[in-house]
């Protein structure tokens, strides 16, 4: 029903305005229980795209290119990988894996944010949960290891929403190519998101408009538990 999916679309785009990610979430979660993935994954890809662009020019001068380049190579590499299992594989264990994988970042970065000493980061992590984001977001159109990688680099909010957008920009863009190569991308999708676009932008001004009377701190742990919640719902829509 086409009001399930406005639904979906407020809700997701609302907390992106909010957060930064995380939209793709909220959005799948709410749809996938009547809708097969390879069918969301194209609309919500076409509706994030110019939420990303939004964003990114509203925060531009925290744009850190030093983050977002070589983040976006390693994540482009992932994609690849993910856009052919989500085609041609049976990818529920997978899913699950990531799922306790998120949680496990999660858990860590609450750990790192409530310590009083900040560790030096891991460039070999890094570039591990780089690749992996790409990896996940290919499959699954899913963010949330982007999150985890900005947020340990990331000084403040702004610099977050600002720096993991403009990665979404690039590694969109890549996969709107590579899912009309495979055709995952129909007309159909591009119909369904045209007339979802309103609410799109609807959610996402409402978004922004609440991130503006949260102070940092708050928003960071928002993004924390929303990386949890993300992880506990690619298993659980995975194993029941």
């Amino acid at each position: 029903m086409m009001i399930t999916w406005i639904i979906a679309t407020l809700c997701a785009f609302y907390v992106k305005g909010l957060c930064g990610f995380a939209n793709t979430l909220v959005f799948t979660s709410i749809l996938s229980f009547g809708t097969a993935n390879i069918n969301i994954s194209p609309v919500e890809l076409i509706l994030g795209d110019p939420t990303n662009l939004i964003i990114s020019w509203k925060e531009r001068k925290s744009i850190d290119w030093r983050i977002c380049l070589p983040l976006a190579g390693m994540v482009i590499v992932g994609s690849l990988a993910g856009v052919l299992f989500l085609k041609n594989a049976d990818i529920t264990v997978v899913k699950v894996m990531f799922g306790v994988l998120i949680i496990f970042v999660g858990l860590e970065m609450i750990v790192r944010e409530i310590s009083a000493k900040k560790r030096e980061q891991s460039k070999i992590l890094l570039t591990v949960i780089g690749v992996l984001s790409g990896f996940l977001c290919g499959l699954y159109g899913v963010g949330a290891l982007l999150g985890a990688y900005v947020g340990r680099t990331a000084n403040d909010s702004k610099a977050f929403k600002a720096n993991i957008c403009t990665v979404f920009i690039i590694e969109n863009s890549f996969r709107i190519i590579l899912y009309s190569i495979y055709g995952i991308m129909t007309i159909a999708a591009l119909k369904r998101a045209l007339i979802l676009a309103p609410f799109m932008l609807a959610g996402l001004g409402a978004g922004m408009i609440s991130a503006k009377k949260i102070d940092d701190r708050t928003v960071k742990m928002i993004v924390v538990v929303m990386l949890i919640i993300s992880g506990i719902s690619l298993i659980l829509t995975n194993i029941i």
